[in-house]
């Protein structure tokens, strides 16, 4: 059903509005911006409750807003949707849709990628776009980090956090403790002096990587209880990499056999 309109000001539009960036509602409702995101998710299984647009992104994009079958497409202007977001739009379209259920652990892949207390939407959506490109399938989470789907994460991503099976832990010891239960090895990125470096790593088939805090890194206590402390080889002087740098060359390393 395609619904042109001439004001954001409507009850079922709402929901662009609420969920700006962290929110969620409890039917797990999400928003996606800008046109490479929103067509990627349109190609997906992922159910989409509506897209708010202007006339030209539909005109070019018809058959794969059509071939979706999107229930209702809101026609606007940029600048309608730009009171949305509370400043002036460079995209010219934003998707409702519903994000998929999180996994069990029961569920994961052979290769994990894990986060302890990671802050920044920006750095959980590069994370989710190395690991959909490393075929690293499952992310685990605490419930205190970003989620995926969340709108920038989701867009820094560039929507390939779709890709990832993701799963939200309540407590990283009993979690890790189920991990190795499960036979996963378990490595934790930091530096230390007995940390092994990546070029001597053997990787397991089935790892679990933890990146940590931004700023804090992974507490001492985490440490102790992962099978292994990982650090990358760097030039003296330099103390680390940005955590989305040094998950992706973890990842890749950990899992280049599998390509």
């Amino acid at each position: 059903m395609i619904i042109k309109i001439d004001t954001i000001e409507i009850e079922e539009l709402q929901v662009y509005r609420e969920l700006r960036e962290a929110a969620f509602r409890s039917d797990r409702s999400f928003i996606a911006d800008s046109p490479k995101v929103v067509n990627l998710l349109l190609e997906s299984d992922i159910v989409i409750k509506s897209i708010l647009a202007t006339q030209e992104y539909y005109d070019e994009f018809y058959p794969l807003v059509t071939k979706k079958g999107v229930p209702k497409v809101y026609l606007t202007t940029k600048e309608e949707m730009g009171k949305i977001v509370g400043h002036k739009i460079h995209h010219n379209c934003m998707m409702h849709g519903i994000r998929p259920d999180d996994i069990t652990l029961n569920a994961a892949d052979e290769q994990i990628i894990m986060l302890d207390n990671i802050t920044s939407s920006e750095n959980v959506g590069s994370i989710a776009r190395s690991a959909a490109a490393l075929g690293v399938g499952t992310y685990l989470l605490p419930k205190s980090s970003p989620h995926p789907f969340n709108r920038r994460a989701l867009r820094v991503s560039m929507g390939y956090a779709k890709m990832l099976k993701t799963h939200i832990y309540k407590d990283i010891f009993e979690t890790i403790s189920t991990l190795k239960e499960m036979g996963y090895r378990v490595y934790a990125a930091e530096v230390t002096p007995y940390s092994t470096m990546l070029r001597d790593l053997q990787p397991a088939r089935k790892w679990v990587l933890i990146m940590g805090h931004e700023g804090r890194g992974i507490a001492q206590e985490i440490l102790d209880v992962c099978d292994e402390i990982v650090t990358i080889e760097m030039q003296e002087g330099i103390k680390s990499f940005n955590v989305g740098v040094a998950a992706s060359i973890l990842m890749y390393e950990l899992g280049k056999n599998n390509f």
